[in-house]
């Protein structure tokens, strides 16, 4: 099996060394530092591992259910915490899927799972949110797309990279679609906590019993350098199955990962923290709303929730050969191009990150580089 790489990690490395003035697209809330939590830090803690529990700190477990609102519902068995909600996938998906099998992904969407599907040598079966529909989940082509052969289900609710949500009745729906099959319902809620337009929506793995919830602290706070995730599902043996891979991949949580996230969820935290990415998302998001009505080449689908959507460019400009001459002098500003999800007439456009990415300086400059595209056209 090797796992070939992906347009948008492709594109990724190749920009590293740049040195954009500004960012337009940024999908993560600004992030806190070290200095925010040196007071609940104990100098003594030994840099091994917790010690306790090779799921996770039990704390940090509990305050993953109760933040998902599955306190109650699911227990502290349920959970694994792993390096982000990419590990969380990945273990879920390599223990699950074999050659073969399909697995059912939404498109655009978080692009990890077809990624290991096709390294896997399973069957890839995609179903198109459209634009002209809000970029909504289209259940009925779902239904279809599903057959005997299904093994797993993979969605991202708030959805990755569009913000549309999905509710609880239209994920019960989900959940009917997967139970007729018996197949495996993975949801990726990297944005959870993030909504615009309404409540968060129930995860999945208090749904469903072959229901996985994946997460993590990157988006909503900011805390991405962490690499702390999570997998929850009520089902033992999956769970154990996911500490079996990671036995022989990761291993184990960084310690000093697990306490500082653990900090992070505490109830009295979490709240205030959630709050603050909230009414900066909300506030940069009016901002850009604002900036796209006034532009002539450029429109959107507002997200529902999370931090990125995606702009439509004019019909004759490509998302790459934009997103390369942006990001040279004198616009010098970064933005991930659609193609990144197969919307190659798309550029990722968010709100995140705080004023380190000089967000007003880069609407100016996506502006003007697409006034001066078409006057070259």
């Amino acid at each position: 099996m090797k796992v070939k790489i992906h347009t948008l990690f492709q594109y990724l490395l190749e920009t590293t060394d740049s040195e954009p003035e500004a960012i337009v697209g940024f999908s993560l809330s600004a992030s806190p530092t070290l200095g925010d939590f040196l007071e609940e830090l104990d100098p003594s803690l030994p840099l091994d591992w917790n010690n306790r529990d090779f799921q996770g700190l039990p704390d940090l477990r509990d305050h993953v259910l109760l933040q998902a609102g599955l306190q109650g519902v699911c227990k502290r068995q349920d959970v694994l915490i792993t390096a982000g909600a990419a590990e969380a996938n990945y273990l879920a998906i390599m223990q699950l899927l074999q050659p073969g099998d399909e697995i059912v992904i939404e498109t655009p969407g978080w692009p990890q799972a077809e990624v290991l599907a096709r390294a896997i040598g399973a069957t890839v079966v995609k179903v198109a949110r459209c634009e002209r529909d809000g970029w909504q989940l289209p259940l009925d082509a779902l239904r279809d797309a599903v057959t005997p052969k299904t093994r797993i289900i993979f969605l991202s609710n708030p959805n990755n990279p569009t913000g549309q949500v999905l509710g609880r009745a239209e994920l019960q729906d989900v959940v009917q679609i997967a139970d007729r099959i018996g197949a495996w319902l993975i949801v990726d809620e990297v944005y959870a906590g993030l909504e615009w337009h309404g409540p968060r929506a129930p995860s999945v793995a208090g749904l469903y019993a072959r229901g996985i919830t994946t997460g993590s602290v990157s988006k909503a706070l900011g805390l991405q350098g962490l690499r702390t995730g999570w997998l929850i599902c009520p089902d033992p043996d999956l769970v154990m199955d996911a500490v079996v891979l990671r036995e022989n991949s990761s291993e184990i949580m960084n310690i000093m990962g697990e306490v500082i996230a653990e900090i992070a969820l505490r109830p009295d935290r979490l709240g205030p923290a959630i709050n603050t990415a909230r009414m900066a998302g909300a506030s940069n998001l009016a901002r850009m709303t604002d900036w796209l009505e006034d532009q002539p080449h450029l429109t959107w689908v507002p997200p529902q929730a999370g931090l990125i959507g995606l702009g439509r460019l004019p019909d004759r400009i490509n998302s790459d050969d934009f997103a390369r001459r942006l990001l040279q002098p004198p616009y010098s500003t970064f933005l991930l191009p659609g193609s990144a999800y197969d919307q190659p007439n798309h550029i990722r456009l968010g709100v995140g990150g705080g004023a380190d990415v000089n967000l007003e300086k880069g609407l100016s400059r996506v502006a003007q580089a697409l006034t001066d595209w078409q006057h070259e056209i």
